[in-house]
């Protein structure tokens, strides 16, 4: 994978902006593998698809991308709020590359990708409308709340200008892929959420005790519930049963190594 870009297709535009988006879009079509089937390319779809900006040919899977210079925050600027939750309990809804990259060096320093199950409303964030002045006044958009997201579903594909093993991305995306089998929004985000707790365990084996100590937390995320620790146990078996986590008796659960 070349991690630099193709200079001499910008040179036409003064716009620092669509120079970005002209050697973004491009090296992502000639670089970029599918994450989901492996294909080697994926192809770019004509300007303002409501889809996404690139699709697989062989599997169908649609991308959005995401790029900027500095590394991601926890918040990711998207486009319109209610299309955003729209599309989110449709089947068009598309998978999310964030691509970081070097102005100096032309190239490529980070590149992520976020499979589209790991998607929920919890993790979209309104934000106030455009003031009158503005050109479109009233018009809302939202952001992405990368950190309601766990880190199984922020896959590295080139970190720190280093390329990923793509065995090793493509085995992380078939990981969670039960997570689309999950038709509830609700019964996803208590998944989304046990999965976060375990990952801020900060360690591969973990107790179901040192996990009981997000209770209050989750018990806030869903004020309906008052049996949050069976709800816990409950998403810990379905966990288990796909392969995410494996019980070794007595309260006692470990991380699959291909789950990290």
């Amino acid at each position: 994978m070349d991690l630099h870009f193709d200079d001499g297709l910008a040179r036409a535009y003064i716009s620092g902006l669509q120079r970005a988006r002209v050697l973004t879009e491009h090296w992502v079509s000639h670089q970029v593998y599918c994450p989901n089937c492996g294909s080697p390319q994926i192809t770019r779809y004509g300007n303002n698809n409501p889809v996404g900006d690139f699709h697989c040919p062989v599997c169908n899977e649609d991308y959005e991308l995401k790029s900027q210079r500095t590394r991601f925050g926890a918040k990711v600027v998207d486009g319109a709020y209610r299309a955003m939750v729209e599309r989110l309990g449709s089947s068009t809804n598309p998978n999310l590359f964030l691509l970081n990259y070097n102005p100096r060096s032309l190239s490529v320093t980070n590149l992520l990708i976020v499979p589209k199950h790991f998607f929920t409303v919890n993790i979209i964030e309104v934000r106030p409308p455009l003031p009158p002045t503005a050109r479109r006044a009233g018009w809302i958009g939202c952001r992405i709340l990368l950190e309601g997201i766990p880190l199984a579903g922020r896959i590295a594909i080139i970190r720190d200008g280093v390329v990923q093993p793509k065995s090793d991305v493509l085995a992380k995306w078939q990981h969670t892929l039960f997570l689309r089998a999950q038709r509830d929004a609700q019964a996803k985000g208590w998944l989304l959420h046990v999965m976060r707790g375990v990952e801020r365990l900060g360690k591969r084996q973990f107790s179901l005790d040192e996990l009981y100590r997000f209770e209050s937390e989750l018990a806030s995320a869903y004020p309906g519930n008052q049996h949050i620790r069976a709800k816990i146990r409950q998403k810990l078996q379905v966990l288990r049963d796909n392969g995410y986590l494996e019980f070794l008796g007595r309260g006692t659960y470990r991380l699959i190594a291909s789950a990290v």
